[in-house]
């Protein structure tokens, strides 16, 4: 892959989702997200198109090692046809073109490892480009809830406390995120689980540990047995 273009998926995947969030708060959030994405998906089908060649020449080259393979396989049994005819030139010529083909063998072994290596980088790539294309849909999705959730508290009387609560806490979590993100280009918290969903997960992860620490003193008293 050029190193133009390694740069630029290296560029993509480090960048954080603080970026695609400042864009939305500008003055035309729309087109600022959608040219994001674009860039994104410029990217990715470039790589893929390297992908789509590297393949390519990967299968080429190993046409080419199963062919000289295959008539190395095919000289020595003309050889021995040769020497049993008491064509010793002709099993000479064949030896020669043996030697040849036992030259370009590991030449060929190295091209292929290296056309492998080529390809699952690139295969890499894709999947932390793709990964990173959803991470900032996800974003933008999370960001416009969480506008949608605060408008909604802000504009609706009668809301109860406890909804009321729960829209402070989402605006609280995403100006944490939004932080988060801008000073360490990682993810912050999970906008999109509510009070209740984080309770009841934080309950089964405790059911979970609870259940491999009864199955690991099982393990225990059974070896001692």
């Amino acid at each position: 892959m050029a190193d133009s273009l390694k740069a630029r998926v290296a560029r993509m995947v480090a960048a954080s989702v603080h970026a695609l969030i400042d864009h939305i708060e500008d003055q035309n959030p729309g087109a600022a997200m959608e040219q994001s994405l674009r860039e994104a998906d410029g990217v990715i089908d470039e790589v893929r198109q390297e992908l789509g060649k590297t393949s390519a020449n990967r299968h080429l080259a190993q046409q080419q090692h199963a062919r000289l393979n295959s008539q190395h396989v095919e000289l020595t049994g003309q050889i021995d046809t040769a020497m049993a005819q008491a064509r010793e030139d002709l099993a000479r010529a064949a030896v020669a073109r043996q030697l040849d083909i036992e030259a370009q063998i590991p030449v060929l072994e190295t091209t292929l490892a290296d056309f492998a290596l080529q390809e699952s980088e690139l295969q890499g790539y894709v999947a932390a480009l793709l990964a990173k294309k959803r991470e900032m849909e996800e974003a933008l999705q999370a960001f416009r809830a969480s506008r949608a959730a605060s408008q909604a508290a802000t504009g609706t009387q009668g809301v109860t406390p406890s909804r009321s609560a729960e829209h402070r806490m989402d605006d609280i979590t995403g100006a944490f995120d939004r932080i988060h993100q801008r000073q360490t280009g990682l993810s912050g918290t999970d906008q999109k689980k509510s009070l209740q969903q984080s309770a009841q997960l934080k309950e089964l992860d405790d059911l979970v540990r609870d259940n491999k620490i009864a199955e690991r003193m099982a393990q225990i008293k059974a070896s001692k047995a």
